[in-house]
């Protein structure tokens, strides 16, 4: 853990310390009971957005996040800050001896307007940046509408270097092939051409 945080902050061990500390006070304020529990999540799941699968050519998990099924008018952030701390200790706890990372595919098919939600990505990405340093080792950003593009814009300004380093943007006609490149077929999701279900985060076992 103390590696991930000083490998955040470029080996600087004053920067790595003040991070590790922050996360520590912040974990026992945001996960008092130590856990998120789905009672506190009851809307976030109800959305049936986020699946998590099979592991990738390097052990390490793959999550599923259909974009367009989050919607701005009917999330409340403190519950969806709980959801990201949910699936990432979800994600964590399903990680093999060894690997500290995990791979995102991140599906916007179907998304506009209705769905962005910028305030709460942001909250998102400062939970992953500064809270679980260094646990995403790629995301793949698949069947992007060229309207998302605006708010990609935005969020982009918010991603550290090392985070930017690991998003790729996937062209439609590219898909399979690209995905294939890190992720074995039978660990591939069914619907992007693979022999993988989707499992519901909360359905996912160790």
């Amino acid at each position: 853990m103390l590696r991930r945080f000083l490998r955040a902050r470029n080996l600087d061990v004053e920067k790595a310390s003040a991070l590790f500390l922050n996360y520590l006070e912040w974990r026992c304020t945001a996960v008092p009971n130590g856990f998120i529990s789905e009672t506190e999540i009851k809307n976030e799941l109800s959305h049936k957005e986020v699946f998590t699968q099979g592991f990738d050519k390097l052990g390490r998990p793959i999550v599923v996040y259909h974009a367009a099924k989050h919607f701005c008018s009917n999330r409340e952030m403190d519950e969806l800050k709980r959801f990201v701390v949910y699936i990432l200790d979800k994600l964590c706890a399903r990680m093999p001896t060894g690997q500290e990372k995990f791979t995102c595919i991140s599906d916007l098919n179907g998304w506009g307007y209705a769905n962005c939600d910028i305030r709460g990505y942001l909250a998102c990405l400062d939970i992953l940046q500064n809270r679980y340093p260094e646990r995403l080792g790629k995301a793949y950003l698949i069947h992007v509408p060229y309207i998302f593009m605006k708010a990609w814009k935005i969020i982009y300004q918010f991603l550290d270097k090392n985070t930017k380093e690991k998003f790729i943007f996937v062209e439609n006609k590219d898909l399979k092939a690209t995905l294939l490149e890190d992720i074995d077929e039978s660990q591939l999701p069914e619907m992007y051409g693979g022999k993988m279900p989707l499992v519901p985060v909360e359905e996912s076992t160790e």
